[in-house]
């Protein structure tokens, strides 16, 4: 651990900032269908990403929100891609830097990654804003 306390201090600071980030309905539907097979990988994300990780005062969550959406798009890894863009919503990301982000990726990690990055995008953003 990098922080202070204990793996449950991590893992209650973590459990806050997810549900800051990604709202708490989206995260008590997720745990509410952790099997016991998948609880451990959702106490690991839960304590050292959320927790360790996001709650660091290094990067604005605005900033950390930003890399995700360029690493995500990297990975293509959609689903994950469209729960950060609506984290990123919630850090203040404006919709014209997530379309930058993704503009920047496209030259870095390839087009088509890019192109269904912003596909995904703009369901959510069109979600959000109620279109």
């Amino acid at each position: 651990m990098t922080s202070e306390g204990t793996h449950r201090d991590s893992y209650e600071r973590g459990l806050e900032v997810r549900r800051e980030v990604l709202g708490a309905a989206h995260v008590d539907r997720s745990l509410a269908q952790v099997s016991e097979f998948s609880r451990p990988i959702q106490e690991l994300v839960t304590e050292y990403c959320w927790g360790e990780i996001w709650s660091r005062d290094g990067l604005p969550r605005a900033t950390r929100s930003l890399i995700n959406l360029a690493m995500l798009t990297a990975l293509n890894r959609g689903h994950e891609l469209g729960v950060h863009v609506r984290g990123a919503i919630t850090n203040g990301v404006t919709e014209a830097e997530i379309q930058e982000v993704l503009l920047q990726a496209a030259i870095y990690v390839g087009v088509p990654a890019s192109l269904e990055s912003f596909r995904i995008a703009e369901g959510v953003l069109k979600e959000l804003r109620g279109e």
